[in-house]
């Protein structure tokens, strides 16, 4: 059992069994775990071992921070004792109340032969069988209950470092738009400088350019235009994303990554709203789309 180990990128993705065999019968644990905002646990246990939880529950929690587990433990015993029969008295009401429709309405006669009834409707009479547990002593399940999580931590794990890659991936290209971004957006200003100039001169001839108004109209669109902040601060998001993905934390970093996530998409849809540009404009939707990657990943992180 891995307890008080540094942490590593998990997926809340996973699946755990294990089964003994004891001198009473077969104790199985199997867990199922997928998508969940906190450990949310639903439990299925054995008759006569409802007492168990709060211990799994705890056992539990050592191991996994969030998602949604299913927790099955089974425990197959041979019953070995006598048959116990219990009588399904509504089913032996309409049964009776049947035979006497039966003579009164059709006029048929004879008496209700027990043997034959009962063996014509043999679901008159259950048998009942209340399984020992007994046998189930508090280490076997512990030592079962251990094997199953270890399993399940390994797969989330595994399937963690699966989804670490392509974290990393989608973090790369969104830093690549970024950088095309930032080689775009003084373009913008050199086109708008010679699209004035443009305008100026077809107004009409003679008429002279006052280039200290034209520097003062483009400085106004350099402030209104300037994207600069927003590209700082989408890559210290970018950086302190890796960050977490390197780091050895003692808790999980899902919900860290979410919230880093959120400030990224913040800073992106900024940037977009100040593009006035069709090539930044572009390079924002593909960012956007990387982003939206990243959120499906990061929703299946611990």
């Amino acid at each position: 059992m891995r307890v008080g180990a540094p942490e590593m990128i998990r997926s809340m993705t996973g699946f755990g069994a294990a089964s003994r065999e004891l001198s009473g019968g077969t104790l199985s644990v199997e867990l199922k775990s997928v998508n969940h905002r906190h450990l949310n646990v639903s439990f299925r246990l054995p008759t006569g071992g409802e007492g168990w939880e709060s211990v799994l529950r705890t056992r539990l929690g050592r191991q996994v921070r969030r998602g949604h587990v299913s927790f099955l433990v089974s425990a197959d015993t041979a019953f070995e004792g006598p048959a116990r029969w219990s009588i399904d008295h509504p089913r032996v009401q309409a049964a009776l109340e049947a035979v006497r429709t039966l003579r009164e309405e059709y006029g048929i006669p004879g008496e209700l032969d027990l043997s034959l009834a009962v063996a014509a409707m043999r679901e008159l009479l259950r048998e009942e069988q209340t399984p020992d547990i007994g046998w189930v002593t508090a280490e076997a399940l512990g030592e079962v209950v251990g094997e199953a999580l270890d399993e399940l931590v390994r797969m989330r794990e595994g399937e963690g470092a699966r989804l670490e890659e392509d974290l990393r991936s989608c973090l790369a290209e969104c830093e690549e738009e970024l950088e095309a971004v930032q080689r775009l957006a003084p373009l913008r200003l050199k086109r708008e400088r010679e699209r004035l100039r443009a305008a100026v001169k077809e107004i009409g001839e003679g008429i002279q350019l006052d280039e200290g108004r034209l520097e003062q109209e483009v400085a106004l669109l350099a402030d209104k235009w300037d994207i600069g902040e927003e590209v700082v601060r989408a890559r210290a998001h970018l950086e302190a994303f890796r960050e977490l993905l390197d780091s050895e934390a003692e808790e999980p970093v899902g919900k860290r990554l979410t919230f880093l996530l959120q400030e990224l998409n913040r800073e992106v849809n900024t940037i977009g709203s100040k593009a006035n540009d069709a090539a930044i404009s572009r390079r924002v939707v593909e960012a956007k789309n990387v982003l939206e990657r990243l959120r499906e990943q990061v929703e299946n992180i611990e």
